[in-house]
């Protein structure tokens, strides 16, 4: 039994789109639900990039599907403006939402014109941000001077319950790292001795919560037509770090895979015609030990996705419903978190 989530991804989709998707998805059984939180697409092909904190208040209004969201805290946004959004969110929906906190890419933090930090850097500034985060949730007027800075700032409402904060994390570095102030661990489909590895590290570190993997996949009723939605929607997205950390703009990630096969898109997209194939895919990263697994059709067009998928696929899967969305036992400093070692 696991939750199966569906992923919706602002780059590529219409946010009214979007909306229409997730409330499908819960009509077809998906229990959960997250998106992501861009201000640029990797590709000028995918052509979207809506606010998702607007979208999120939609969707959880209109659903009742638990959501989560990754952002990034300290240069786009401003810590106690992403303390702020959570926690009116969590007011207005207890229990059902959830965020990840990451360092950030330059195609979405480049827009404020400040200079992109160094990896270690965005480390520290993230941890500070966590910190910062959680004193505003917890009541207190925080004011605090390092690489963010905050000037007595308080939140005046804040939900019973605070958000749950994850931990996103492709590397054992960072897994390590999130493993010391995270309430759960959010990652990538990647070869299963990968993925076990990051498991490993996040537990032998101490981390505590649930385990959630967004799955990549393509599917299509013929094996043809789920190559080619792959390869035209995320070929621009099969760079390891840090070279989609630093590129900028969507036509720079264009031109970087301009030479992308579809063979290399399978590196990081699910592609199979066979609703078989993608369900015993799926009960592998479940057997891995992860506790959510969203799916993410890279195509444009979602509903022959939901249909498909919430007839022939998670009825194969036992998928339960989301248990209410809470921070893990026991507040931790983010700072403490830090280890000179971690670089990626």
């Amino acid at each position: 039994m696991t939750v199966i989530g569906i992923h919706a991804s602002h780059e590529q989709v219409h946010p009214t789109a979007l909306l229409r998707a997730v409330r499908r998805a819960q009509d077809a059984g998906f229990t959960a639900a997250m998106c992501s939180d861009h201000f640029s697409p990797w590709s000028e092909r995918q052509g979207q990039s809506a606010f998702a904190w607007s979208w999120l208040g939609a969707a959880l209004a209109t659903t009742d599907l638990p959501f989560g969201v990754v952002n990034a805290p300290g240069q786009r946004y401003h810590p106690a403006i992403v303390a702020q959004a959570a926690a009116t969110l969590s007011a207005m929906f207890p229990q059902r939402f959830w965020v990840a906190l990451g360092s950030g890419e330059a195609s979405n933090e480049h827009i404020t014109g400040d200079g992109w930090p160094r990896k270690d850097v965005r480390n520290e500034r993230l941890l500070e941000c966590v910190d910062v985060m959680r004193d505003l949730f917890a009541g207190e007027e925080v004011s605090h001077d390092g690489l963010v800075t905050v000037d007595r700032a308080r939140l005046w409402t804040r939900p019973d319950t605070p958000p749950a904060l994850i931990g996103p994390a492709i590397s054992e570095g960072t897994a390590r790292m999130a493993a010391g102030w995270a309430d759960g661990l959010v990652t990538v489909n990647a070869p299963h001795d990968h993925l076990r590895r990051m498991i490993d590290a996040y537990r032998e570190a101490d981390g505590r919560g649930r385990l959630s993997l967004q799955v990549h996949l393509s599917w299509a009723p013929t094996l043809a037509e789920a190559e080619a939605i792959a390869h035209d929607q995320w070929r621009s997205n099969v760079f390891p770090p840090p070279v989609c950390w630093d590129l900028e703009t969507a036509a720079h990630f264009d031109i970087a895979s301009g030479h992308v096969t579809s063979e290399q898109v399978h590196t990081s997209v699910l592609v199979s015609d066979d609703l078989g194939q993608h369900a015993g895919w799926i009960a592998e990263f479940v057997d891995l030990g992860f506790d959510d697994v969203y799916l993410h059709h890279v195509g444009t067009e979602l509903d022959g996705f939901v249909d498909a998928f919430g007839k022939d696929v998670l009825p194969q899967l036992g998928v339960e419903p989301m248990p209410p969305v809470v921070p893990a036992p026991g507040r931790r400093r983010a700072a403490d978190a830090l280890r000179p070692e971690v670089s990626v």
